[in-house]
Parts: structure tokens; C-alpha cells; sequence
């Protein structure tokens, strides 16, 4: 199972100015490290719980149909499907026709039941689910949380921003970081 970014979330869960009051800066002289920083942090959280912040469109790519009817998406949270495509013989795209799809899409992971999983011929992603995962169009819909700790993080990041290149970022997760996000994160047995 593979998940692809298609298209890049349209803003960050906090702004430049949350960040700037949070840090206690009144100038525009950093506001480009600040916006990367923002980005090194989102995607540091995203992929420690599995989480999209802000809506956006990803695809998730199968080699086969999950044994039972339960398909399993490690991203959410699942907002809508968009489209199932399986491969024919001479390699077409085939759209499947998901009428009737059951979602859970809050659940972590989030399910998936397809009333038909017709066969593909290619023995590698071979099947591809479009879906769209995210809290909301904009900050105020993540997690106050989660939100927190993007600051926190943005904070710690920029203090080391000297001793390490904004490459070699996330240089340090801050004290309280994880005790934030530990709800969010997702737990195997």
C-alpha cells in the first residue's frame, strides 16, 4: 500500500501571523524561513500520526483487493472518495463504479467497503483509490492541539536555526510536543 500527495494542502494550519505572535516578532525580515519552518513542522506531524491537517487530494495505490470487503486508508481523516480506477489487460484505465460505497472516514485507520472489486490485470498498483483527507479547508479546522504543538515546533526549529540548515530540519522536537499529539497518534498491536 502506497499513498500519494496529488495535489499540496492550499494553506498551513497555523499562519505566518500566529506564528510571529507566538515567537514575539514584529518584523517581515524572516518570514520566508518562518513559512518553511511552518511546512518542515506540518509534514514532521503529519507523518508521525497519519494525519492531513488541511484538505487535500491523495491517492492510494493496492497491488490486490484486501482479503474481505474492508479496505483500510492510513490517511485521514477521509473526507470523500473521488474516484477507483483498476487496469485492464492492455494496461487501460478502468473507472469503477463506487455507487454505493460505505466510508468510515473518521476512523483511524479509515474504512472502506465497495459494493464490487472488479479485477486488475497489472500485479503492482494496480489499483488506484482517489480520495480526498484533511480536517477542513483552513486552520481554525484542525485541532487546537495539534496546533499547539505545529507552534511549539516552529519555535524550537527556529532557535536552531543557526546550528542547523533548514535541510537537517526537524533539528529537535521541543518539551511537550509529543504529550500534544500522543492522542492523535496511531497505535498498533
Amino acid at each position: 500500500m502506497t499513498i500519494a500527495e496529488l495535489t499540496p494542502p492550499a494553506v498551513e494550519p497555523v499562519t505566518l501571523a500566529e506564528v510571529k505572535a507566538h515567537l514575539r516578532l514584529d518584523t517581515n525580515d524572516e518570514d520566508t524561513l518562518l513559512a518553511s519552518l511552518v511546512r518542515t513542522a506540518r509534514g514532521y506531524l503529519e507523518a508521525e500520526t497519519g494525519l492531513c491537517l488541511i484538505v487535500r487530494s491523495l491517492r492510494l495505490y493496492l497491488d490486490d483487493w484486501p482479503e474481505g470487503k474492508m479496505i483500510q486508508i492510513a490517511r485521514g481523516p477521509v473526507q470523500t472518495v473521488e474516484a477507483i480506477t483498476v487496469y485492464d489487460e492492455l494496461g487501460a484505465p478502468v473507472a469503477v463504479d463506487a455507487a454505493g460505497y460505505v466510508l468510515d472516514g473518521a476512523a483511524r485507520p479509515a474504512r472502506l467497503i465497495l459494493p464490487a472489486q472488479p479485477e486488475t490485470a497489472r500485479a503492482l498498483n494496480g489499483i488506484e483509490i482517489d480520495f480526498s483527507a484533511g480536517f477542513g479547508e483552513s486552520g481554525a479546522d484542525v485541532p487546537d492541539t495539534l496546533k499547539r504543538a505545529l507552534l511549539l515546533h516552529v519555535a524550537a526549529m527556529y532557535e536552531l536555526r543557526g546550528v542547523l540548515s533548514l535541510e537537517d530540519q526537524p533539528g529537535a522536537v521541543p518539551q511537550g510536543y509529543d504529550r500534544l499529539v500522543a492522542p492523535y497518534r496511531l497505535r498498533r498491536l
